[in-house]
């Protein structure tokens, strides 16, 4: 049976012709910095984002991680959402690895955007041996599928400028946020010192994320990825299919956002099911709890998998999602 997975964009299975693009690809010893295409696909996101390096990583999360530790040192601290991937969903690596002190900012916002007022108020004072020092202020877009307004990302740029933190991005579906807002990916990379970029999400290559930022900063980070052994060799293969995936599957991503506005449209008339919103490519559903194992059995047994365990369910359009089988989920919803 092909299963239709819903629990993320991370499942994607890559193409023949991705995997094709793979075999062909000039590889060398990455940690010497000797493999052409790792090279070429960092000098491509730089030059394309607007950055003077960049650093191919196995993970998003490594990714973040690095960027936190380039930007800050043993004791300082970060300020970040309280809902976002780097303080919620990534191990506590910033504090464990790095001893980095995360401050988070409570997001009471529906959008994914930090209240500015709250954010300036946790700064701490310069020179206060008291506080853990303040470096970087990270961001997410999108934010559970919530993309953030450009004229908020220019105003946390700013505030984070006026008070010397770097601005870092957690940008693993980046793109997603540049096609909901029909404009260059460039257009909101240009306000942050550094970005990460998942290529295994939306994009649907197996494996790798993009750090992006100053040659000194992917200096440090680089060191700092040999240290967490993220050192790869000839990782060449894989960011053939990450060039292949920046290729081919951007633009198709509007795709994702269409579909998931449909299927958040269909589950409106479904009883038992509560459609909270579609953001971007992703359909947010509340079903009642003693419900839960019920519609989890019904669609396995139609082929579908969803995530399980929480009454908020989070359903996520990719590119192996196409619209038949988009029809399928939702005439198994019909059924429930």
């Amino acid at each position: 049976m092909k299963w239709l997975d819903l629990r993320s964009d991370t499942v994607t299975l890559p193409s023949a012709a991705m995997i094709a693009c793979a075999g062909n690809a000039a590889v060398g010893d990455d940690v010497f910095g000797e493999d052409a295409t790792v090279n070429a696909l960092q000098k491509r996101c730089a030059d394309e984002l607007g950055f003077e390096s960049g650093l191919f990583v196995p993970s998003g999360t490594q990714s973040n991680l690095l960027a936190l530790m380039a930007h800050c040192e043993r004791g300082d601290e970060y300020i970040v959402g309280s809902e976002a991937h780097t303080y919620k969903f990534e191990g506590g690596g910033a504090a464990v690895l790095g001893s980095i002190q995360p401050q988070p900012i409570p997001q009471q916002f529906a959008d994914g955007t930090l209240d500015l007022a709250a954010v300036a108020a946790a700064i701490k004072p310069l020179g206060d041996p008291h506080y853990a020092r303040t470096r970087c202020l990270a961001l997410e877009n999108t934010w559970w599928g919530r993309v953030l307004p450009q004229t908020y990302i220019a105003d946390a740029a700013a505030l984070a400028k006026q008070h010397q933190l770097a601005f870092h991005l957690d940008g693993a579906r980046l793109f997603n946020a540049a096609v909901a807002q029909n404009i260059p990916a460039r257009e909101i990379t240009k306000h942050f010192d550094s970005v990460s970029i998942c290529f295994s999400k939306g994009l649907g290559a197996p494996v790798g994320s993009m750090l992006l930022g100053s040659d000194e900063l992917i200096a440090k980070a680089r060191r700092w990825r040999k240290v967490l052994g993220g050192g790869w060799r000839q990782a060449g293969l894989l960011a053939a299919m990450a060039n292949f995936a920046l290729d081919n599957n951007i633009a198709r991503l509007a795709d994702d956002h269409r579909r998931a506005a449909e299927l958040a449209h269909a589950l409106a008339e479904v009883s038992d099911i509560d459609v909270d919103g579609a953001f971007t490519s992703m359909v947010f559903i509340t079903v009642p709890r003693e419900r839960l194992a019920a519609l989890a059995a019904h669609m396995q047994s139609h082929g579908i998998k969803l995530p399980t365990g929480h009454p908020k369910i989070r359903l996520v359009m990719h590119l192996d999602i196409d619209d038949a089988a988009l029809a399928k989920i939702i005439e198994a919803f019909k059924l429930f």
